[in-house]
């Protein structure tokens, strides 16, 4: 198949990166680019598909082949060099089809039971952290101008607790001025990751943005979770939160399509207004975590237990799903 050298060129680090690129030539609003989507066979990565191909020149790039659905669009078969195991999902690369405009994004599943599965102690490192430095080193010689990275909530150290210590709330709903505390490799790697763009943003005038997505539901997933769903017996140190995988996909549409609007480097929690419970927030911490009471602000209802607030005033991203619509 014929490939744009341009963009294969740029993109082939995205084997092993975890973020979405934006080239420095800045086209007119509106103008469709074209957007080379890694991870394109994951599910998350359909999402991405559909949200951007009405719109955008897509071309699929994953180790495996996409679905049917997608049999239209062009593909590029990835290979990554750092574990076959630990695989690596979904990056989206964009190139004006007027300009020299590129972005990408992705995301890397956790890899906790690495050991375990014969994946190597190593691999959340290398992919999370190496692939990523590997990634902003060709955006700096591609000239690239912005990075959006789908991060994970994991950076703030709330779960994966290697010491069976409580993650120590500040505040609740926690937003992203709240200290973090991550102990695991993976959530490490995710909070470093966001030191590292924003490293390069200082560096080589990148303009980077990461998201911390919370668990991710899909419309299935979302409607066996209202069939299964139990009342709350103890505290979650996830505190309950998820997002719609096609709201993932429209707030990563909106913060790339909008960068140049953003400060030059920024991180956003992207989770859904609600929570994965059916009491009250509020009566869930004076049941089960009574002590947190004086440190609630707001938690009206149902509401997250961290809050999307600041992404919704940066680009107007509004969460539309709900598995509650199924009870």
């Amino acid at each position: 198949m014929h490939q744009d050298r341009s963009v294969y060129n740029v993109a082939k680090p995205a084997q092993i990166g975890t973020t979405s690129v934006i080239d420095r030539v800045k086209a007119p609003e509106g103008t469709p680019m074209k957007v080379l989507i890694t991870g394109a066979s994951g599910k998350l990565g359909a999402f991405v598909i559909r949200a951007l191909r009405d719109d955008h020149e897509l071309v699929l790039f994953s180790r495996s082949q996409p679905a049917d659905e997608f049999a239209g669009l062009a593909w590029v078969r990835a290979i990554s060099p750092i574990s076959p195991q630990c695989n690596a999902p979904w990056t989206v690369w964009a190139r004006s089809s007027t300009s020299a405009r590129s972005r990408g994004r992705r995301t890397t599943p956790p890899c906790a039971q690495a050991e375990a599965q014969g994946i190597p102690f190593d691999a959340t490192i290398q992919a999370n952290l190496v692939g990523t430095y590997y990634l902003m080193q060709a955006a700096v010689a591609a000239g690239v101008q912005t990075v959006v990275m789908a991060g994970s909530n994991c950076a703030l150290g709330h779960g994966f607790r290697i010491s069976d210590t409580p993650f120590p709330i500040r505040f609740l709903p926690i937003d992203e001025t709240h200290s973090t505390y991550p102990e695991d490799s993976y959530s490490f790697t995710k909070r470093a990751g966001e030191d590292l763009l924003a490293s390069y943003s200082r560096a080589y005038g990148i303009r980077t943005y990461v998201t911390r997505i919370a668990g991710v539901f899909p419309p299935e997933r979302r409607t066996q979770f209202a069939q299964d769903v139990q009342p709350v017996t103890a505290w979650s140190p996830w505190m309950w939160c998820w997002v719609g995988s096609e709201d993932v996909a429209a707030a990563h549409r909106l913060l790339m399509e909008q960068a140049e609007r953003l400060p030059m480097h920024d991180v956003y929690f992207l989770n859904a207004d609600d929570t994965l419970a059916l009491e009250p927030s509020r009566e869930i911490v004076a049941r089960f975590r009574p002590e947190l009471l004086p440190l609630v602000h707001d938690l009206a209802d149902h509401a997250s237990f961290i809050s999307n607030q600041k992404l919704k005033a940066a680009t107007g991203w509004r969460h539309q799903t709900s598995w509650r619509e199924t009870l």
